[in-house]
Protein backbone atom coordinates (compact mmCIF):
# COMPACT_ATOMS: atom_id res chain seq x y z
CA UNK A 1 0.00 0.00 0.00
CA UNK A 2 1.42 3.58 -0.96
CA UNK A 3 1.16 6.30 0.99
CA UNK A 4 1.56 9.91 0.01
CA UNK A 5 1.50 13.53 1.86
CA UNK A 6 1.22 16.34 0.07
CA UNK A 7 3.59 20.06 0.96
CA UNK A 8 4.16 23.20 -0.40
CA UNK A 9 0.46 24.62 -0.52
CA UNK A 10 0.01 28.06 0.82
CA UNK A 11 -1.45 31.37 -0.07
CA UNK A 12 -0.07 33.26 -3.19
CA UNK A 13 -0.99 36.45 -5.15
CA UNK A 14 -2.31 36.23 -8.60
CA UNK A 15 0.26 35.87 -11.19
CA UNK A 16 2.57 34.25 -8.23
CA UNK A 17 4.16 30.65 -8.56
CA UNK A 18 3.80 27.49 -5.90
CA UNK A 19 5.40 24.40 -6.32
CA UNK A 20 3.35 21.24 -4.75
CA UNK A 21 5.53 17.98 -3.64
CA UNK A 22 4.09 14.65 -2.54
CA UNK A 23 5.88 12.31 -0.82
CA UNK A 24 5.49 8.53 -1.42
CA UNK A 25 6.30 5.88 1.43
CA UNK A 26 5.40 2.08 1.34
CA UNK A 27 5.00 0.34 -2.19
CA UNK A 28 6.93 0.87 -5.18
CA UNK A 29 6.93 4.50 -6.42
CA UNK A 30 8.09 3.59 -10.09
CA UNK A 31 4.91 0.90 -10.32
CA UNK A 32 2.76 3.67 -10.61
CA UNK A 33 1.69 6.34 -12.42
CA UNK A 34 0.95 9.24 -10.46
CA UNK A 35 -1.36 12.66 -11.18
CA UNK A 36 -2.49 15.68 -9.34
CA UNK A 37 -5.92 16.41 -8.27
CA UNK A 38 -7.97 19.68 -7.07
CA UNK A 39 -10.69 20.15 -5.80
CA UNK A 40 -13.05 24.15 -4.96
CA UNK A 41 -15.58 24.10 -2.46
CA UNK A 42 -18.45 23.60 -3.89
CA UNK A 43 -17.12 21.45 -6.99
CA UNK A 44 -16.12 18.15 -8.03
CA UNK A 45 -12.88 16.60 -7.80
CA UNK A 46 -11.03 17.87 -11.48
CA UNK A 47 -7.81 16.10 -13.12
CA UNK A 48 -5.01 18.18 -13.17
CA UNK A 49 -2.04 16.73 -14.17
CA UNK A 50 -0.46 13.41 -14.54
CA UNK A 51 2.52 11.47 -15.36
CA UNK A 52 3.47 8.21 -16.61
CA UNK A 53 6.11 5.25 -14.52
CA UNK A 54 9.09 6.41 -15.78
CA UNK A 55 7.89 10.21 -16.77
CA UNK A 56 7.75 9.42 -20.16
CA UNK A 57 4.05 10.92 -20.69
CA UNK A 58 2.58 13.46 -19.55
CA UNK A 59 -1.28 14.93 -19.62
CA UNK A 60 -2.56 18.22 -18.37
CA UNK A 61 -6.16 19.60 -18.16
CA UNK A 62 -6.79 22.24 -20.56
CA UNK A 63 -7.05 24.28 -17.39
CA UNK A 64 -3.21 23.84 -16.39
CA UNK A 65 -2.05 23.25 -19.83
CA UNK A 66 1.21 25.57 -20.35
CA UNK A 67 1.42 26.83 -16.54
CA UNK A 68 1.65 24.06 -15.07
CA UNK A 69 4.50 21.23 -14.99
CA UNK A 70 4.49 17.60 -13.01
CA UNK A 71 7.36 15.69 -12.62
CA UNK A 72 8.93 12.91 -10.26
CA UNK A 73 11.96 11.50 -8.60
CA UNK A 74 11.33 7.95 -8.44
CA UNK A 75 14.60 7.43 -6.68
CA UNK A 76 13.50 9.97 -3.84
CA UNK A 77 10.12 8.96 -3.97
CA UNK A 78 8.53 12.27 -5.24
CA UNK A 79 6.12 13.96 -7.37
CA UNK A 80 6.10 17.91 -7.96
CA UNK A 81 3.85 19.87 -9.88
CA UNK A 82 5.03 23.55 -10.71
CA UNK A 83 2.53 25.79 -10.62
CA UNK A 84 3.16 29.60 -12.76
CA UNK A 85 1.11 32.03 -13.75
CA UNK A 86 -1.44 31.20 -11.13
CA UNK A 87 -5.13 32.78 -11.48
CA UNK A 88 -7.77 33.25 -8.96
CA UNK A 89 -9.50 29.66 -10.18
CA UNK A 90 -6.88 27.53 -9.61
CA UNK A 91 -8.01 27.71 -5.43
CA UNK A 92 -8.76 24.81 -4.62
CA UNK A 93 -7.40 21.64 -2.08
CA UNK A 94 -4.80 20.11 -4.57
CA UNK A 95 -4.08 16.25 -4.19
CA UNK A 96 -1.61 13.41 -5.68
CA UNK A 97 -2.66 10.21 -6.61
CA UNK A 98 -1.42 6.83 -7.51
CA UNK A 99 -2.98 4.82 -10.26
CA UNK A 100 -1.51 1.06 -11.75
CA UNK A 101 -2.89 2.55 -15.06
CA UNK A 102 -1.90 5.88 -16.49
CA UNK A 103 -5.30 6.07 -18.42
CA UNK A 104 -7.45 5.64 -15.32
CA UNK A 105 -6.35 9.34 -13.86
CA UNK A 106 -7.97 11.11 -16.33
CA UNK A 107 -11.06 9.67 -15.37
CA UNK A 108 -10.37 10.67 -11.87
CA UNK A 109 -9.67 7.10 -10.87
CA UNK A 110 -6.29 6.02 -8.50
CA UNK A 111 -5.88 3.21 -6.37
CA UNK A 112 -4.29 5.31 -3.63
CA UNK A 113 -5.04 9.27 -2.70
CA UNK A 114 -3.23 11.82 -0.32
CA UNK A 115 -5.21 13.98 1.77
CA UNK A 116 -4.70 17.15 0.53
CA UNK A 117 -2.99 20.72 0.47
CA UNK A 118 -4.47 23.86 0.24
CA UNK A 119 -3.63 26.65 -2.57
CA UNK A 120 -5.26 29.78 -2.36
CA UNK A 121 -4.49 32.53 -4.80
CA UNK A 122 -5.25 35.91 -3.72
CA UNK A 123 -6.79 38.55 -6.87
Amino acid sequence: QVQLVESGGGLVQAGGSLRLSCAASRGIFSNYAMGWFRQAPGKEREFVAAISWNGGYTTYSDAVRGRFTISRDNDKKTLSLQANSLKSEDTAVYYCAASGRYNSLTARVADYWGQGTQVTVSS
